[in-house]
């Protein structure tokens, strides 16, 4: 099986005045940053600010999609943070993902219709709280999906949760390489 999710890269924070993070969010870079080289190369425009758990983040997602059993991730994608899982959920998918488990249970019909499994985690909603069931199956899934969590603490160990370059282009190549570099790690361990 294959497992989907992101985490967080994070990127210097930026101290813009508040015209200027209109004009960002609106997708124009503002003529100040390039008025002076200096500053304009260390101003990026791309990144952005989300929160999550009442947490603050600034800067990229790296959206893997790893192997259940080896835990080697398989495709990644990054997008800058304010992007939620959902939106990339159906890009690292192909024809040979068998079982699929993953956060949300919002792309059971994208799975179904590229024939795999779904083990997608069920949420609670007000007034409809989840059947013993779905806690058991959950329960059951969480234990499965924890090893992705092992690949993003593996890489915070190695440092590759921060990326200090400006635009989306080099924090993807950032994130490959963060990617391939655990991926070296992990196989190491495997051999041993």
């Amino acid at each position: 099986g294959s497992i989907i999710d992101a985490s967080f890269t994070e990127a210097p924070r930026q101290r813009n005045e508040r015209e200027q993070n209109q004009r960002i969010k609106q997708g124009e870079r503002p003529e100040e940053f390039d008025a002076n080289p200096a500053v304009g190369r260390q101003k990026d425009s791309e990144a952005r600010w989300t929160k999550k758990n009442n947490e603050t983040h600034y800067g990229w997602k790296n959206h893997v999609k790893a192997d259940l059993k080896t835990k080697l991730i398989l495709t990644s994608k990054t997008t800058p943070a304010s992007v939620h899982d959902s939106q990339v959920f159906e890009d690292p998918l192909d024809e040979q993902d068998q079982a699929v488990l993953a956060d949300s249970a919002e792309h059971e019909a994208h799975l179904i219709k590229h024939n795999a499994q779904e083990f997608l985690m069920r949420k609670a909603t007000r007034g409809h709280p989840l059947s013993e069931a779905e806690q058991q199956t959950n329960h059951t899934i969480s234990r499965m999906r924890v090893r992705v969590e092992h690949i993003f603490a593996r890489m915070a160990q190695m440092g590759a949760d921060l990326c200090r370059s400006i635009g989306l282009k080099r924090a993807t190549q950032h994130n490959h390489l963060s990617n391939l570099v655990y991926n070296m790690d992990r196989y190491a361990c495997l051999v041993r």
